[in-house]
């Protein structure tokens, strides 16, 4: 009987799992607002030399303010106050227009800078003015953070497989929560990136273990649902990353808001459950037939106990690395295109949504617009993934969003309105791309390695996001050089997706060797990769008892074999 045939006479989506999702889904809330934070507290307000400390005798002191900045900063060709750059001395010819200013001494800012937009009057580069020479300091901060998340994808990923997601969840909230708070006091900019490059180790242990977690408790008929919960929190919560940056525009106060939604979650942990897919998958039968009992209880199927039997023989745990996702064909394969498309998937959408300064509109309702287009495409995108499947969507969302870049590179500025219609559209589609294959990696992936795989996937992800910050950054050499380079890798990322196998209506892989046999004829010779102690899959007998070996331990069945077959000895590759 595989699990999923478990979760069926346990209850596959009553109030059990409805109470996991709600524990799990809420607080991802937190994981937009830290993700996308950087577009509010990294925000560079115009800005000027400070000419405030300059005494140039009576003259100067009978001047207004205005006619001080006329003679102190020479302007733009927009007519605006240079930002950098102040005279050497005061040109008090100017104040009479007969002097040309291209061809006057400047100097760099000598006494800081005055920042002339209140609208981000305590961000951080008004903090330690991070501006001019120091205009990367803020967009790196961002970086910075995905280089965290990066780091916590690799960690988790490895620690969830052999220690447990429960254990992982708690780690990661502990982590995220403090660090978060920390950095809201940060007294320089360095100990500031520090303490959001461990920040976001634990952000991303929330995102893929919970994310896991979830899939593992569910049948194949819903997790194509509570993956679009999940994706919907994360919408929910960038709209209140809008709102929230809106009324808290001090950033110090702002990380405080936005962290602390991570204290409730830490507290509702207590009641989130193992995986019961995992408890098994490693052997630990007791443990899991405890959490199947209070599913059965919760649904209303009664004691799982009483209706099924588990025999199990005990032996040395196995333990899974990233390097078991490279040593059978199908994995190898497998592991090599979704690196790949998770890292086009992650560096189109943080591409579009790190950008969203000087779209036309109020910086705060751009994100809640952008944040409000992934809804629809969400709703949308669950009709069409059991419809037409996974690996289509996943495919044409990329190429679509592609498509949105490319048309907004050809059309004239004056058509403002369409080109904002299309970039919004753009948004909902990479968005939706990010949904589909949060399903489809957990779907890849067999049990034994499924925390390793996202682990892994997560991380070339944020690699991804990594690079989006510097991809913007490449404006300076050519205005819509960023938007080229989104849009064709976008495409080409996109049609790489067409090379993964279809999962929809599959059941999870358990093991190496679900893994190896899809789509294959008939049954293989397992690898010497998977011939690894029994504990990875039973098999459960309905209402029968299996007489089994002595020493104090049940006979092991593994899943491989038919139900009721007593000699389990020769039956330990699966």
């Amino acid at each position: 009987m595989n699990l999923d045939d478990i979760l069926e006479d346990v209850g596959s989506f009553g109030t059990f799992q409805i109470v996991i999702v709600v524990l799990l889904v809420s607080p991802q809330i937190v994981l937009p607002c830290h993700f996308l934070l950087n577009n509010f507290i990294a925000a560079v307000p115009p800005h000027r030399c400070d000419i405030s400390q300059l005494d140039h005798g009576a003259l100067w002191r009978n001047l207004s303010e205005a006619q001080r900045v006329a003679v102190s900063v020479p302007l733009n060709d927009d007519g605006e106050p240079q930002a950098c750059r102040m005279f050497a001395t005061p040109q008090f010819q100017m104040l009479e227009n007969i002097s040309d200013a291209n061809k006057l001494p400047t100097t760099a800012c000598q006494h800081g800078w005055t920042y002339l937009n209140h609208t981000f009057s305590f961000s951080l580069a008004t903090e330690w003015d991070l501006v001019c020479d120091w205009k990367h300091l803020p967009k790196m901060t961002s970086t910075i953070f995905f280089m965290g998340v990066m780091m916590g994808a690799v960690v988790f990923g490895v620690l969830s497989d052999n220690y447990g997601r429960k254990r992982c969840l708690l780690a990661s909230y502990i982590i995220a929560m403090t660090f978060g708070f920390c950095s809201a006091f940060a007294k320089s900019y360095v100990m500031f990136a520090a303490l959001r490059f461990l920040s976001g180790v634990g952000l991303t242990g929330i995102s893929i273990v919970s994310f896991t977690l979830n899939m593992e408790w569910v049948d194949a008929a819903h997790r194509s649902l509570v993956c679009v919960l999940a994706s919907l929190m994360w919408s929910l919560g960038n709209m209140l990353l809008g709102a929230s940056a809106y009324l808290v525009q001090d950033w110090r106060a702002l990380v405080m808001t936005v962290t602390s939604p991570l204290i409730l979650a830490t507290l509702t942990w207590w009641w989130v459950p193992e995986s019961s897919r995992w408890l098994l998958a490693n052997g630990r039968v007791e443990e899991a037939e405890l959490y199947l009992d209070k599913c059965a209880a919760m649904n209303g199927r009664g004691k799982f106990s009483s209706k099924l039997k588990l025999q199990v023989k005990s032996s040395k745990d196995q333990k899974y690395t990233y390097l078991h996702l490279v040593k059978t064909p199908k994995l190898r394969r497998l592991t090599l295109v979704m690196g790949l498309v998770w890292y086009g998937v992650a560096v189109t959408y943080y591409g579009i949504s790190l950008n969203i300064v000087g779209f036309g509109v109020n910086i705060y309702l751009t994100h809640f617009i952008f944040a409000a287009i992934e809804v629809p495409a969400k709703l949308l995108i669950y009709v069409l993934i059991n419809k037409i499947g996974r690996r289509k969507c996943l495919s044409g969302t990329l190429i679509l969003t592609g498509s949105c870049i490319a048309i907004n590179i050809i059309l004239p500025k004056d058509l403002w309105h369409l080109r904002s219609a299309v970039a919004i559209i753009g948004k909902g589609l990479s968005e939706a791309s990010f949904t589909t294959i949060y399903l489809y990696t957990t779907e890849l992936y067999p049990t034994v390695l499924r925390q390793n795989g996202l682990g892994f996937t997560s991380f070339t992800s944020r690699v991804g996001v990594s690079v989006a910050p510097l991809i913007l950054l490449m404006e300076e050499a050519w205005l819509l050089l960023p938007q080229v380079v989104l849009g064709v890798g976008a495409i080409v990322f996109g049609l790489v997706a067409m090379l993964l196998p279809e999962t929809l209506g599959a059941r999870l892989p358990e093991t190496i060797d679900d893994v190896e046999k899809r789509g294959s004829p008939a049954p293989t010779e397992p690898s010497e990769d998977d011939k690894v102690p029994c504990p990875q899959v039973v098999t459960w007998a309905s209402s029968t008892t299996f007489q089994g070996e002595t020493d104090g331990h049940m006979t092991h069945l593994c899943g491989v074999c038919s139900d009721g077959v007593e000699d389990a000895d020769n039956c330990c590759h699966s």
